[in-house]
Formats: structure tokens, sequence, C-alpha cells
């Protein structure tokens, strides 16, 4: 009963993740359609340059212009009677203000806009709805809920997108929401359809408590990946951006105007894939310490763990390359997402074709 709710709860949570994946590519051409603003301004200016004062006035409403007059009195009260001059001065300055405000109205750059609330609450709730369905599962099976890769599969997502809210709480990091959804949905697709299977009991070697610690940081290394590899596609395509604007050519995707620049979002990548790179190193060692008390020994050259071994090499290759040797920019985000494919690599490939000492899938049983 429980496991059958976990999967109905499950699809549940893929519909959201896939409307919210819709709102967050809204929000983008939105974007889109904001950056392309600025560059119509200035010719609707000179159009209304004679008489720009009334413009202002007219746009601003009559509030604003009440508050003008309602400033004009407080000076003329305090000073005296206002001379031409000055009441000219404050008449300008009053303008400018106004214009500013409506030039900040114009470009919306503190505004949140529609889709992306809904794309945040769609978000939210999916994850809510996802995160039950990984219980039910837990629940049903009567241990934790990742010994196949189908339960890898729910809880790797369910950590990914929660890592992705946990991140708006210190940085706002909703542009990735496309990325990540997007990730996310394809992964609990192909999943749903090749690797789902009914709760079956344990096989002896993960009868263990390192089944809780080993496999929860390799969760926690590949969703902080998943973050770092969205980063660092939107740095390449901002690379990309800034390179067609310093060479006054048209650029594709105009929404990256509104994102942060590529040195902001890969330093925030170096950052994230920092944190995954130490969960990933611990992996590696709660992996040989659990393969020394199951089998006997701390390293088998086993497939898996050769995999294991060259992902944390590509990214201690990374960080290395990156502090030491000044590898930045476009070397340093194509060697991340060199990361990332590796881990999918291993995941998606590695466990399903071939065999040996972790082959705990769950497909073949």
């Amino acid at each position: 009963m429980l496991e059958t709710l976990s999967l109905i709860f499950m699809y549940v949570a893929m519909a959201l993740y896939a409307a919210a994946f819709v709102a967050f590519a809204l929000d983008l051409a939105r974007r889109s359609a904001r950056a392309t603003i600025p560059a119509s301004v200035p010719s609707a200016v000179s159009r209304r340059s004679a008489d720009a004062e009334d413009v202002v006035f007219v746009e601003a409403g009559a509030v604003r212009a009440d508050a003008v007059a309602t400033t004009t009195a407080t000076v003329t009260r305090e000073g005296g009677e206002a001379s031409d001059s000055g009441d000219g001065a404050g008449r300008l300055g009053a303008i400018s203000r106004l214009s500013s405000r409506v030039e900040d109205d114009v470009h919306g750059d503190n505004v949140t806009s529609t889709s992306l609330r809904v794309a945040m609450v769609l978000t939210i709730v999916g994850w809510s709805v996802h995160l039950l369905a990984d219980v039910f599962r837990g629940v049903d099976a009567g241990r934790v809920p990742w010994a196949n890769m189908w339960e890898f599969s729910m809880t790797g997502t369910l950590v990914i997108v929660g890592i992705f809210l946990l991140a708006n709480l210190r940085f706002d990091v909703r542009y990735l929401g496309t990325f990540v959804m997007g990730l996310v949905c394809v992964l609990l697709m192909v999943a749903t359809t090749k690797y789902y299977v009914p709760v079956v009991p344990l096989p002896p070697a993960l009868q263990s408590y390192w089944l809780v610690i080993h496999i929860l940081v390799a969760i926690l290394g590949t969703a902080f990946f998943a973050l770092g590899f969205a980063l660092s596609v939107a740095q390449l395509l901002q690379v990309r951006r800034e390179s067609q604007v310093a060479q006054d050519k048209p650029t594709q995707f105009r929404f990256l105007a509104t994102l942060p620049t590529s040195g902001t979002l890969e330093n925030l990548a170096y950052r994230v894939n920092i944190v995954g790179f130490i969960c990933w190193t611990f992996t590696l060692i709660a992996g040989a310490i659990w393969a020394s008390k199951a089998w006997g020994v701390y390293w088998s050259w086993d497939t898996k763990e050769v995999w294991t071994f060259i992902i944390w090499v590509i990214y201690a290759g990374y960080i290395h390359a990156r502090a030491t040797r000044g590898w930045r920019g476009t070397r340093s985000a194509w060697l991340a997402l060199v990361g990332f494919s590796a881990v999918m690599f291993n995941f998606g490939v590695v466990n399903v074709f071939f065999h040996g000492l972790h082959s705990y899938s769950g497909l073949t049983s």
C-alpha cells in the first residue's frame, strides 16, 4: 500500500516539477523582454524631449504632482518666498527624481515576476510531495530509501531540489530554476521508465549502517555538483554574451543581461563544487571502510570504485587548477562540466552495464 502511494506521490511531484520548469522558463522569457527595454528608452525620450517636463508629470500621475506641490509649499513656508531660479531648480530636481523612479519601474530590476513566484511555490510544493513519496518508500521498505537505482534517483533528485531551495536562502539563484528543474525532470523520467523496481530485501553486504553514511554523502556530493553544473552552464552562456557585447555583435539570449556576470557565476560555482568535493572525498573514505568490513579489502579495483576515484580526480584537478594554476573563465567551467558528466556516467552507465562487487542497481534481481 505504501509503495503504491509512494509511486503516486512521485508522479504528482514530477507533474509539479514540470509545471515549475515551465514557469521558470516563462520568467527567463520575461527577463529577455525586459532586457530589450533599455535600448528603446533613448528613442522614446528623444521623441518627447521638447516637452519632457510635461511627460514626466503626466506619467507620474496626480499623486506625485501633489507631492511636489506639498514639498514646494513647505520650502516656501520655511524659507520665505522662493525665487524664480530656486523654484526652477526645485522643479528640475523633482523632475529628475521622478524620472529616475519611472526608469526604475520600467527596468524592474528589483521586481519579482509572477511567473517566478509561481515557479518557486510549485517547486516547494513539489519538493514536499516528493519528500512524502521518499518517506513512504522508506517506511514500506523498513530502511533508508537509497538501496537501488530507483531509490537513489528518488532521494538524489530530492536532495538536488532541496539544495537549490536552501541555496536561495543565502544567494538569489532562482535564475537557475530552469536548469535545475529541467535536469531533475529528465532524471526522474529516466528513472521512472528504466530503473523502477519493487521493494525487496537488502543483500547481505548492504545490511550495514555504512549504507546510511556512505550513500548519504554521495547523494549530497552529487547534489552540490549538480548545482555547480547549472552555474557553470550559465557561466559559459554569460561569457559568450559578454564577448558578443564587447565586439558589438547581436546577442542570442537577452535574459543573460539580467543575470550576474560570468565572474560572479564562476566564483559561486567554485564554492559550490568545493562543498561537493568535500562530500565526495568522504564518500571515497567511507566506501573504503565499508568495503573492508564487507569484503575484507579496502580497495578491489571494482569498476564502480575506479569511476568514483576518477570523479574525485577530475574535481580535485578542477579545484587545484583554478586555485594555483590560474584556470579561470571557460576552462574551469568546462572542467566542472566534465566532472558532472563523469558523475552521470558513473550513475547511468557504470551501474547498469558494468557488473562487479557494486552491482546493487536492483535491475537484475
